[in-house]
């Protein structure tokens, strides 16, 4: 689904936040995130709120023990990936809820959400970087077991469809973005994956969701192989890796071409680094990213029509006083973004 309306450099944020009470959280979206607004994750509540335990639970053969999460490959659940298969033939995602315990900030964003957004944006983690990080009873990545990654991909469709449909209770227009953070490490040693494997893995995923879907990477990768999948918005570490994005003309072109949309990660998520920016500076740095694409043939004027402004990645690194003022020099950025080039 493509945007129904140009973001015009509007901010939203990433999604993780460094606060354990869920109406403080919700607070800070209302207040910074009006429009755009994202359902707060709040890991620092619990081990069951950390990003790669959020979405897991229902995974055939998961166990949990401590801080580790694994499945033993070994014991018996053929049935319990029966039934998933099943389930995600039948797009039954009413049985892959997300809990409470497991997300209290999206909780308290549905019972309590935002006034008229014009969109309202979820997320979860990719299934690249959760087959990465769950092993089996070996630590062996569970992306290299073809049986295991898919039912990863087929469990995160399920989890995004049951929270892109209760999101729409919120605004009619949702957004939902994966996070991919190990793609950072594609096409190195430590990580020995086939292009087609990741967009297939991806695609399953974003394939279950009707609203617009996106995908967010903190690092530098291979941008072609995430504008290959069908994602409608990119999000980038503008601020730490500003060029790379651009060394991919022809495929942004085709990208933005199909009303594709640049979520430009301009505001520091490293407190000292956020200390020395205002939003003046950011406004020059983020116009100086944006300038070898104008030099690549794509118009600024697009890229301003077409983007969206967030933090560089999620905040939950910060102190909850350098949280506020993040995404107050977010919203400030925008305002005097749009004042300038119109939005």
């Amino acid at each position: 689904m493509k945007f129904p309306s140009d973001p015009g450099l509007l901010p939203t944020a990433v999604g993780s936040l460094p606060l354990t009470d869920p109406q403080q959280a919700l607070g800070l979206v209302k207040r910074f995130l009006p429009e755009f607004p994202v359902w707060p994750q709040l890991p620092r509540v619990s081990f069951g709120e950390t990003m790669y335990a959020q979405f897991m639970l229902g995974l055939p053969g998961l166990l949990v023990e401590g801080e580790r999460m694994y499945v033993d490959t070994a014991r018996e659940f053929d049935e319990a990936i029966r039934q998933l298969l099943s389930d995600y033939e039948a797009e039954a995602s009413e049985g892959y809820a997300i809990s409470k315990d497991n997300a209290s900030g999206l909780h308290a964003f549905l019972e309590a959400p935002p006034s008229a957004p014009l969109m309202v944006k979820g997320q979860l983690t990719g299934p690249v970087s959760t087959a990465l990080t769950i092993t089996d009873e070996e630590r062996r990545p569970l992306i290299y077991n073809d049986i295991m990654s898919d039912a990863i991909a087929k469990l995160l469709r399920l989890k995004a469809a049951w929270q892109e449909q209760k999101l729409k209770a919120v605004a009619a227009t949702t957004m939902v973005w994966l996070d991919e953070p190990y793609m950072s490490s594609f096409g190195s040693g430590y990580l020995t994956l086939e292009r087609d494997q990741v967009i297939s893995l991806i695609d399953d995923v974003l394939d279950g969701l009707h609203g617009v879907r996106g995908v967010h990477c903190c690092g530098n990768t291979d941008w072609s192989v995430l504008l290959a999948t069908s994602i409608e918005v990119i999000n980038y570490d503008t601020y730490n890796f500003a060029e790379t994005l651009s060394l991919y003309p022809d495929e942004v072109k085709a990208f933005m071409g199909r009303g594709g949309v640049i979520a430009w990660g301009i505001v520091p998520n490293e407190e000292a680094t956020l200390a020395r920016e205002t939003s003046s500076s950011l406004k020059d740095r983020l116009e100086e990213a944006m300038a070898p694409f104008t030099r690549k043939g794509i118009r600024f004027q697009d890229l301003v029509r077409r983007g969206l402004l967030t933090p560089s990645c999620g905040l939950s690194s910060l102190s909850p006083e350098a949280t506020e003022r993040a995404l107050e020099v977010l919203s400030d950025l925008s305002a005097l973004m749009r004042k300038r080039y119109g939005g």
